[in-house]
């Protein structure tokens, strides 16, 4: 991004993760005691403000954080399979590689301590590492886990790295934070005209089981090695936010981490990734629901769908692999089964892709951005009424007391999803087996027939205009 970037490095557990969430006030990345957690990438935009004793107008400084992953060791005793029985020390290599990135790409550099245990040899093969990248004139050391001044006597102690005097904070009490600060402040230059990121059109969260190729359409929208891609199950964790161009247009992707059965789950890790890729379907402006071509779906792939459904998200079914199997398989026979399969989504598009070759990868997106157009459709209340008093004409409620059903007013009221409020005699009579009926004939009949469309039906209450009758709206 055209922002400063800051490095945030370290090795395991000396609180990197905690770190950039004290900075972003928020939870950006997952924190947990299992060194190995973060592995990609992640990053948060921040504003630093200007020191208190600072002139007046003295302008903020935005920068974009970007923790990474704990240098050297990975894993923990006893800790180096996965639940597949996968060696997690393969993914090192690739660890390490996204964090010269990192550095590569960075203004300044955070480099991380913990106060409390003291200097590593990691530690040291961070520095060394760090000299050898030609990177130290960049560098802020900082001695996390100071959390009150009788610590700050061991975080100077990370003076003999040669780095300078260290910035002594606490990530998780705040303690020095406003001296960190204001030295961000310091380092950083003010983001010029020139800088100012393009606004994002779409945020795109892809959401898939686990290895259906998610971080390799990452990888393959933004044009780099943005996020590691593996064989082992679960390698992405976090939710990682890429910002990109793609055909003149900007927009946001979401990568979530892979999702299995949750009573499958290896531990409470897990469990916060599977709470972050909810929380990025509820951030994100379109959905990319990924199938993987070459599995059978799944009840995961089913439960994503109820999930996608329950938040009226605008969906891309896109079907990845499909170069392994175009010999062998239809894409109409296979659109049929995913119809079957995938109850409730049946208005959604669906495309073939392969994200490790880049086939039909820009038609996907040419396809989210139709669909957050459509999201943002307002239909007219005088043809919405007149539509659906039509609809209600051909095929109306029907009641085995006889009652009739009545629509007396509709008007949409809005947008993202579109969502239709129908103001009728007895609301019990359009739910279930009717409502989907109406959905089908609006889906239809309106602009935004591949997008999830919410109906609210309520009984007419006196004095509410919804009580005027379709031949007095035609008026």
């Amino acid at each position: 991004m055209s922002v400063p970037k800051i490095a945030i490095v370290g090795r395991p557990n000396v609180g990197k993760s905690s770190l950039l969430n004290r900075l972003a006030r928020e939870r950006v990345a997952i924190v947990a005691a299992t060194p190995g957690v973060t592995r990609d990438r992640v990053s948060a935009i921040i504003e630093v403000d200007a020191p208190l004793h600072s002139p007046p107008g003295t302008p903020s400084r935005l920068v974009e954080m970007v923790d990474t992953g704990g240098f050297g060791a990975y894993t923990a005793a006893g800790k180096c399979f996965d639940d597949a029985g996968m060696d997690l020390a393969e993914l090192a290599p690739e660890i390490e590689a996204q964090i010269r990135v990192a550095i590569k790409q960075a203004r300044l550099i955070l480099l991380v301590v913990d106060a409390q245990t003291g200097l590593t040899a990691l530690d040291h093969a961070i520095g060394t590492m760090l000299r050898r990248e030609d990177a130290t004139r960049g560098v802020l050391l900082v001695a996390n886990k100071v959390d009150s001044e009788k610590w700050i006597a061991h975080g100077q102690e990370a003076a003999s790295l040669g780095f300078g005097p260290p910035c002594c904070v606490s990530a998780t009490t705040g303690f020095g934070f406003r001296q960190l600060l204001d030295l961000l402040h310091a380092r950083v230059p003010v983001a010029g005209p020139e800088e100012t990121d393009p606004p994002q059109e779409m945020k795109l969260a892809i959401v898939a089981r686990r290895n259906a190729g998610k971080s390799t359409l990452i990888n393959t929208l933004a044009g780099e090695m943005r996020v590691i891609v593996s064989e082992i199950p679960g390698t992405t964790r976090d939710s990682i936010d890429v910002q990109f161009e793609i055909q003149g247009r900007t927009m946001l992707a979401i990568d979530t981490a892979g999702v299995r059965k949750r009573k499958s789950f290896a531990d409470e890790i897990e469990l916060y990734a599977y709470y972050r890729m909810l929380a990025a379907i509820t951030r994100a402006d379109v959905v990319l629901f990924l199938i993987d071509a070459t599995q059978e779906v799944s009840q995961v792939d089913k439960k994503l769908s109820q999930e996608l459904q329950r938040q009226f998200k605008p969906t891309v079914i896109a079907v990845n692999k499909w170069d392994l199997v175009d010999h062998r398989l239809r894409p109409g026979d296979y659109q049929e089964y995913l119809t079957k399969q995938i109850r409730g989504l049946e208005f959604a598009p669906i495309a073939f892709m392969s994200a490790r070759n880049g086939q039909g990868v820009k038609d996907v997106v040419t396809m989210a951005f139709n669909l957050h157009q459509q999201a943002g459709h307002v239909e007219p209340t005088g043809p919405l009424n007149r539509l659906i008093e039509s609809i209600v004409a051909r095929r109306g409620p029907s009641s085995r007391l006889g009652s009739q059903a009545k629509v007396f007013y509709a008007s949409q009221i809005a947008i993202r999803p579109p969502t239709i409020a129908l103001v009728v005699n007895k609301p019990s009579l359009f739910h279930g087996p009717y409502q989907r009926y109406l959905l089908n004939r609006l889906h239809e009949e309106l602009s935004c027939s591949e997008v999830p469309i919410k109906l609210l039906f309520r009984s007419r209450r006196r004095g509410d205009r919804a009580a005027l009758s379709f031949a007095q709206t035609k008026e």
